[in-house]
């Protein structure tokens, strides 16, 4: 199972885990649970889940995304708040993102007013170019040990074995 769009961004390039990393989690399924759709690229949508829950919620068709089966079961400013709590949690800069204690508070207090997120964290496919491309021709040439390629073959993942 791919959970690379479960994690925190923060985690996934540098590495770095706090509370706020559970936080971006708990807010991915939040919202894939609300659509019913998995987070993975998807042309159809434009890119992962983030990406298109967050252009729908700027151009005010947020509805377009509710899941008919939730729908039926919870009125539509139910299912818009917890789209709107999820964004909340998955937004790009960790500090800005709630405690799993205010995610908790937020789901169960309807009195509670919410502030207004920013930009989640985007995601890249792998089927998208990748980041670095070399373009000189001794770089292809030498195969010294110090010139250590930058991206893995899969274009995926980087692996760099360092003692400790």
């Amino acid at each position: 199972m791919k959970t690379s769009g479960y994690m925190a961004p923060e985690y996934v390039m540098h590495g770095q885990f706090s509370i706020k990393s559970d936080v971006f989690s708990f807010g991915v399924l939040l919202l894939e649970i609300v659509s019913g759709q998995k987070n993975a690229y998807d042309s159809d949508r434009g890119g992962d889940i983030l990406s298109y829950v967050w252009k729908l919620w700027n151009d005010g068709a947020i509805l377009e995304i509710i899941d008919s089966t939730i729908s039926e079961h919870c009125s539509n400013s139910e299912a818009m708040r917890c789209i709107h709590i999820g964004l909340l949690c998955v937004q790009k800069d960790p500090t800005s993102r709630p405690t799993m204690s205010s995610v908790a508070l937020m789901l169960t207090s309807l009195s509670l007013t919410l502030p207004a997120p920013s930009a989640p964290a985007f995601f890249v496919s792998s089927t998208m170019e990748p980041a670095f491309q070399s373009t000189s021709q001794e770089d292809h040439s030498d195969p010294s040990p110090s010139k250590k390629p930058l991206e893995s073959i899969n274009d995926v993942s980087i692996t760099e074995l360092d003692p400790r």
